[in-house]
């Protein structure tokens, strides 16, 4: 015949620590809080989950994508030869595929995530916010990967130009969606309807695609000062300077730099933006 403890059986057992602070005549001593989440496992983490949760929308993405950048290749090749405006024309279409997802997609995304309540899931989830917004964009810039290198690739054989520096896409792709990754969370997080973030996005790309696609001594002066402004500009640059027989390496890595200093002040921007709009 068993004995079971009258404690076991209320419901109050109670552990040594317990026992020893209550016949101290003192409160059992709180639970200790768990350790504050760190950058990079959060970081880690929400891209993983923004990888799984657009899995099913990435082929349709990527197509669409890059068979406008395709499409306008195509269009330019009536009307351009060769030389630097065939480079400009390549280089700017292959860095519209990041435009396309990572300012224009995920300004509408963010938009979307506001409007909707969806940054007070965030909001309680325990990660830094920079973890939020980083692990968003990277998740949006990766998709762009393969778009962007099919697109540089089938503009360097449609004008004849050459492949032996289309490594720099590695850095390219990063930087310049970087920068635009951040622009685009920044706008969907601050504008005050998701209607204007889906605008703003739109127009985004399209200055990516007017002043990124055309060459920049076809532009009037004013606008040619506004193209210096886009951060896609620099990346444009890099990637059109690698298909020259010598490349300015130099002048590479500056557009590169500026890409990357962009980027820092665009991501600080939009996290400063997500921890505005999260407390509201």
């Amino acid at each position: 015949m068993s004995i079971v403890p009258a404690e076991a059986v209320a419901g109050r057992i109670r552990t040594a620590k317990d026992t020893t602070a209550g016949a101290a005549g003192g409160a059992p001593a709180p639970a200790p809080l768990a350790p504050r989440a760190r950058l990079l496992p959060s970081l880690a983490a929400v891209y993983r989950a923004q990888l799984s949760r657009a899995r099913v929308a990435r082929i349709p993405l990527l197509f669409v994508a890059t068979f406008q950048s395709v499409g306008i290749m195509i269009l330019m090749r009536g009307v351009v030869d060769g030389g630097a405006e065939a480079r400009a024309v390549v280089a700017g279409s292959s860095v519209l595929v990041v435009a396309f997802v990572a300012l224009n997609l995920l300004a509408q995304y963010f938009g979307q995530l506001r409007a909707s309540g969806g940054l007070d899931h965030y909001a309680t989830l325990p990660v830094p916010p920079a973890a939020v917004v980083l692990g968003a964009a990277g998740a949006y810039a990766s998709f762009t990967v393969p778009g962007t290198a099919v697109t540089a690739v089938t503009g360097s054989v449609l004008f004849q130009l050459p492949l032996t520096h289309l490594w720099v896409l590695a850095a390219v792709v990063p930087l310049a969606g970087a920068a635009l990754a951040g622009l685009g969370a920044a706008l969907g997080l601050l504008a005050p309807r998701q209607e204007l973030a889906t605008l703003m996005g739109q127009l985004g790309m399209s200055a990516a695609l007017l002043l990124g696609v055309l060459p920049a001594d076809r532009l009037p002066g004013p606008i040619g000062y506004a193209r210096d402004l886009l951060p896609s500009t620099y990346g444009v640059e890099a990637l059109a300077r690698t298909f020259d027989a010598h490349p300015d390496w130099p002048a590479v890595a500056f557009d590169l730099g500026v890409c990357a200093a962009v980027g820092v002040v665009s991501l600080a921007v939009a996290t400063w933006a997500y921890r505005r709009a999260a407390v509201r």
